[in-house]
């Protein structure tokens, strides 16, 4: 793809979010008994349908930075660590994903809270876009503290002004995180406890604001007495009566703290991939819901477009589409780092459900 239909790619879809919000991502990170470690997080994009490749990163591979405007010429780095991720657009705009080492990394959007660095051209060897922060993070360290030191020492820009910010989740093995945002040109580093992210405002503001719900319990409440009578849930579940249920990321993000808290320990970590889809259901985008009647841009299955969920146990990557809901499974061990070539291919082969017939017993009594 050439830098005036990349640049031009990005900036109509960076753009339109900036303008209309249309981005809704929701993390998670779940841990299992046998100590494994899973983020899973949706993407979502109702504007229009995103070209959502995977890509397979070998160690050695050298890539360079996009600058402001779209000029390439920003910072040089090369692969220490192989990696897969899911990428939008084109393949070196990885949205998410996990290299060699185990740690993963992630893109969220963060409009109207965050601000970059001003662009300085005499920085521009250490100048990275926001949308390639993710490969670099990826390609370079195995550790969330490597990657707090190292955050502090690089300017990252957007290569258009209208675009809307990011902020980003980093996790290792060891169940360690962090979220990155940048603040009034300065990077600020969060220890992630709890494991949740979403969109703006910023990640405090998230934290403090579960303080509102602090009147949930899980399972189902009551009976009361009311004088003489006595009152009685109407069905289980009612503890959680008042958790949001809207998809602005305030509401998303205490809906998954709750939902991601109070779920069942899986005993493993491939149990847990399969929870965190199931958890991340609750957080699906039907198309039209993000845009008044009548005015949907396109027709297309989801605004939810992908889920990804990285297995740090077992260095596995699974995701499913909006076009295909059947796990599809990526395991790194299965790939020699030091050999492959590089490559990037969309996330499906078919644009198609997968549906399989039920085989019935004509003979059986």
């Amino acid at each position: 793809m050439g830098k005036r239909k990349i640049f031009s790619a990005l900036a109509v879809i960076l753009g339109t979010i900036c303008a209309n919000g249309a981005d809704a991502c929701t993390g998670i990170t779940l841990k299992s008994k046998d100590n494994g470690v899973v983020t899973a997080r949706t993407i979502e994009w109702g504007e229009s349908e995103m070209e959502n490749l995977y890509t397979i990163v070998p160690r050695g591979y050298i890539q360079q930075s996009m600058l402001p405007g779209g000029d390439t010429g920003g910072m040089t780095f090369s692969s220490m660590y192989g990696y897969v991720g899911l990428a939008v657009v084109q393949p070196g705009w990885v949205m998410d994903g996990m290299n060699e080492a185990g740690l993963s990394a992630g893109l969220f959007y963060f409009p109207g809270y965050g601000e970059y660095p001003e662009y300085n051209p005499e920085n521009k060897a250490r100048t990275i876009s926001d949308f390639q922060l993710v490969s670099w993070i990826l390609s370079r360290f195995s550790t969330v503290d490597q990657v707090r030191n190292a955050i502090q020492n690089i300017d990252v820009v957007s290569i258009d002004p209208r675009a809307s910010t990011a902020h980003w989740r980093v996790t290792e093995p060891s169940g360690k995180q962090i979220i990155i945002e940048f603040v009034d040109g300065r990077p600020q580093v969060y220890e992630s406890e709890l494991g949740v992210l979403t969109n703006s405002p910023e990640y405090p503001w998230q934290l403090k604001n579960l303080n509102n719900y602090v009147n949930l319990i899980p399972g189902t409440a009551g009976p009361v007495k009311m004088g003489p009578i006595t009152l009685r849930a109407f069905g289980a579940g009612s503890g959680f009566l008042g958790l949001p249920g809207d998809f602005t990321p305030p509401s998303r993000f205490v809906r998954a703290a709750f939902l991601q808290t109070y779920s069942v320990q899986q005993d493993t970590s491939y149990d847990s991939v399969l929870q965190a889809f199931h958890i991340l259901n609750n957080f699906d985008v039907p198309l039209g819901t993000e845009f008044p009647v009548g005015q949907v841009p396109v027709n297309m299955p989801s605004a939810t477009q992908w889920t990804i969920a990285t297995d740090m146990h077992d260095r596995i990557v699974y995701y499913h589409t909006m076009y295909n809901r059947t796990l599809r499974s990526i395991d790194m061990n299965k790939i020699d780092f030091a050999n492959i070539p590089f490559q990037s291919h969309p996330l499906d082969t078919t644009k198609r459900e997968t549906v399989i017939p039920v085989q019935i017993n004509r003979t059986a009594q």
